[in-house]
């Protein structure tokens, strides 16, 4: 690494440096081979749980919450915004594409809402619950609530489905309909509901799911 860079080196030589070493029998080259092989690559492992590490041989419980605690700084980094550049969000595909990186990782729901300006400019992406699949996760007082404390004027509104099926469920159509009659209210425009999920689960091979685009907002 010190001669070629990190670029150089393979997923397996990545996570051994992160390791460290092994144990009797098990080498910190085999311990990292091992954590690829059971992900199936390298980009999956943002899923795992500290209980997922300590099933591999060789790893700890220490070296399992190092891991855990590494996947989820490459969650926060993937979504960081350069704050330089102005991020506009005036498509649902957008939307998509901010959060499908990091919610690919997860295995429940989590629900975020983008505040923006009166342009669609980006100030701040907030994740306001998250909760077990298929449960109702917000109150429309927590998404605006975080709204007016950032000064915005707009919001945008989105969450994942675990299944990566992003058709909307009951639950999801009723928390838009109280969201699209709280923002009147407030007198803040909700641009969007976007359900994430994935191409590959997504019957339309779309991977997301916008009730603007439906026409139910």
């Amino acid at each position: 690494m010190e001669r070629l860079g990190a670029g150089a080196l393979s997923d397996g030589e990545l996570l051994a440096i992160l390791i460290r070493s092994g144990t009797a029998g098990h080498d910190v080259m085999k311990v990292a081979s091992e954590l690829v092989s059971e992900a199936g690559s390298i980009s999956q492992l943002v899923r795992w749980t500290v209980s997922d590490f300590e099933r591999i041989r060789g790893l700890g419980r220490v070296k399992a919450l190092q891991l855990a605690g590494i996947m989820e700084i490459a969650r926060r980094a993937i979504l960081q915004t350069d704050r330089e550049k102005p991020v506009i969000f005036d498509d649902p595909e957008k939307v998509f594409h901010f959060y499908q990186p990091i919610s690919a990782g997860m295995d429940v729901e989590h629900f975020w809402v983008l505040v923006l300006n009166r342009k669609n400019h980006l100030i701040r992406s907030v994740e306001v619950t998250r909760g077990i699949a298929d449960a109702s996760l917000v109150h429309p007082r927590e998404v605006f609530r975080e709204v007016i404390r950032e000064g915005g004027s707009a919001a945008i509104v989105a969450h994942n489905h675990p299944s990566g099926d992003p058709a909307p469920s009951a639950a999801d159509v009723r928390v838009t309909r109280q969201l699209r009659e709280a923002s009147k209210t407030l007198d803040l425009s909700l641009l969007d509901h976007v359900v994430i999920g994935n191409k590959a689960s997504d019957p339309q091979g779309v991977g997301f799911y916008s009730f603007s685009n439906a026409g139910l907002l």
